[in-house]
């Protein structure tokens, strides 16, 4: 992640308002780039361009992911409402899911549940997992490749 200073206004020498270019970078080639700004100790976010997109999920939790490098990048000043703001975005963050065999075990309980309850198992993985529709089809699908679950159409 790179955090670096885009622009600001000042008033009687003291800066009012901050904008700060972000850059997150993922091991896989993803990448997020915002601009972040900065008044009267909030933090928002102005602009979002991501490859490939950000599922609404995501979208909704960037906030967290940039905060710390934002509060090293710019000091003191969004210290005042962080604490009793963090409370409120820890409901809302993604579940921990785990990775690898442990996650497929668990994916395919998800989807056989509700295939027995006569729900939509996709809606179920979403739920259970955080993760957008896309990607929760990837997990199922890795789930089908491990052999948790039966695979989707006969071989021939």
């Amino acid at each position: 992640m790179s955090v670096w200073p885009a622009w600001e206004v000042r008033e009687s020498g003291t800066t009012i308002t901050s904008w700060f270019n972000v850059r997150l970078a993922f091991t896989d080639g993803a990448r997020v780039d915002l601009l972040a700004v900065l008044s009267e100790a909030a933090l928002s976010i102005e602009d979002v361009r991501a490859e490939p997109p950000l599922s609404l999920d995501d979208l909704a939790v960037v906030a967290e992911w940039i905060e710390e490098p934002l509060v090293e990048a710019c000091g003191s000043r969004l210290g005042a409402g962080r604490d009793q703001d963090r409370e409120g975005r820890a409901r809302r963050a993604r579940p921990a899911w785990p990775r690898g065999v442990e996650g497929r075990q668990l994916v395919a309980e998800a989807y056989r549940a509700a295939q027995e309850e006569g729900v939509d198992p996709v809606l179920a993985v979403m739920g259970a997992t955080g993760h957008s529709r896309r990607e929760s089809l990837r997990l199922i699908a890795g789930a089908r490749d491990a052999g948790f679950l039966t695979p989707r159409h006969a071989r021939r």
